[in-house]
């Protein structure tokens, strides 16, 4: 008589971790559905979203005949993501706690409970992603120790656990689990790998599971939901008003609650202005936010950027690039933006310089630089620094080429 393994799923309430449970089961395999609430909070409509959640994912359950947990981590997410996110926008940045709330909640304290307390012999999420592992090759980890030593096993260094894009292009979520940890990963299967959103959408139907397929995509905010963001961010930090400055000619416009409400490459909302004004830069020392008269105004653009110390998935950064410090590759720093070409120095440190093919627009600091080769997402690193835009680029060669020309007049000619 076999062996029947044993998964716990997280469990959203959603149609695509409803399904992922329900593939599960079809499997063969024992499976515990987990409701996570990381969030106590009631929305803008003055309703719990949480326990919305929760009872959807328990009437899920119910239909499949599996154990149905819950667990908390609202601490755990104030202190480990809620409150990085706060620092991170009174220093001027724009974090992505999306990617740190994998990091720290699904693909830490989640995945722990589920190997160590549920006692299970893998995890299992709704993403839509894929490993380099088979089913068995997931099992396989679940009884082996993770070295505490500085030192890795030869075998595990030789033979990493890669994450790479989903069947379907267009809801592959490998950008928001760029920062996991390969112990994580290595416990984690994916069983929307292979599958398209909307065969999901007819699974889930054919399953009877009609209360999931009527709710909305998930959006805004991980856990949290989608708010009015001004007002959502100024109930947790103090208003700091500010001028509106125009980048072009120094001129202020108009005043605003504090640079922290406000996103690199968004409209300004600033009354009495015949045109539209978009956010391209923000000075934390005055409190000014520049802006500029045009939505791909030359300001938005930048060709160049450095990260912290990079986060590879696979342990360690590319062969190639281990040996040569540099490797081109493609980068996105947003979910469903094209992936643009790229070059990526490594640094002594671990941190990269990336210089992209072409400028893109709104490259903010905070948000994290992820990087793929081929169909393989290799890791991300948060932006630290952010090189000059393209109108600081255009303004400088227009003043040096005067002095260039200049110069070239009053330089004597050598004698032929």
């Amino acid at each position: 008589m076999s062996l029947v393994r044993h998964v716990v799923c997280a469990m959203s309430g959603g149609v695509d971790s409803s399904v992922a449970a329900l593939l599960l089961k079809r499997r063969g395999y024992y499976v515990t559905g987990v409701f996570m609430k990381n969030w106590d909070s009631l929305d803008e409509s003055g309703l719990c979203s949480a326990e919305r959640d929760c009872e959807d994912a328990y009437r899920v359950c119910q239909i499949l005949d599996i154990p149905f947990h819950q667990v908390s981590y609202i601490k755990e997410y104030w202190h480990e993501v809620f409150s990085n996110l706060l620092k991170e926008y009174e220093n001027g940045r724009t974090p992505n706690p999306d990617i740190l709330c994998n990091k720290h909640i699904k693909f830490n304290h989640f995945h722990k409970y589920a190997i160590n307390t549920l006692g299970a012999d893998a995890m299992a999420t709704g993403h839509y992603a894929r490993t380099s592992q088979e089913d068995d090759e997931v099992f396989k980890q679940s009884h082996t120790a993770h070295s505490s030593t500085l030192f890795r096993d030869r075998a595990e260094i030789r033979n990493p656990v890669r994450l790479y894009k989903a069947a379907d292009l267009l809801k592959d979520q490998t950008f928001f689990l760029c920062q996991i940890s390969q112990e994580a990963l290595r416990q984690t299967i994916f069983p929307l790998a292979g599958l398209t959103k909307e065969f999901v959408k007819k699974m889930a139907a054919e399953s009877g599971f009609h209360h999931v397929l009527k709710k909305k995509e998930s959006m805004g905010i991980c856990f949290i939901g989608k708010r009015n963001f001004e007002n959502f961010i100024l109930e947790y930090l103090e208003p700091k008003p500010g001028n509106f400055v125009s980048v072009e000619d120094g001129s202020i416009i108009g005043t605003h609650k504090g640079f922290f409400t406000l996103t690199l490459g968004q409209r300004a909302r600033i009354g009495g202005q015949r045109h539209a004004w978009f956010v391209v830069d923000k000075d934390i020392s005055t409190g000014n936010v520049f802006v500029a008269p045009m939505s791909n105004h030359p300001s938005l653009f930048h060709d160049k950027m450095e990260t912290e110390r990079f986060h590879w998935v696979a342990g360690d950064p590319p062969s190639q690039l281990a040996r040569f410090n540099v490797m081109d590759c493609h980068f996105r720093f947003l979910h469903q933006m094209p992936l643009v070409p790229c070059t990526v120095t490594l640094t002594p440190d671990g941190s990269l310089r990336i210089c992209l093919s072409r400028p893109v627009r709104a490259l903010t600091l905070g948000q994290f630089a992820v990087l793929y080769k081929g169909d393989e997402c290799l890791g991300s690193g948060k932006i630290n620094y952010v090189g000059p835009s393209e109108y600081i680029v255009q303004k400088t060669r227009e003043w040096l080429t005067p002095a260039t020309q200049h110069l070239n007049r009053d330089t004597p000619k050598l004698p032929s």
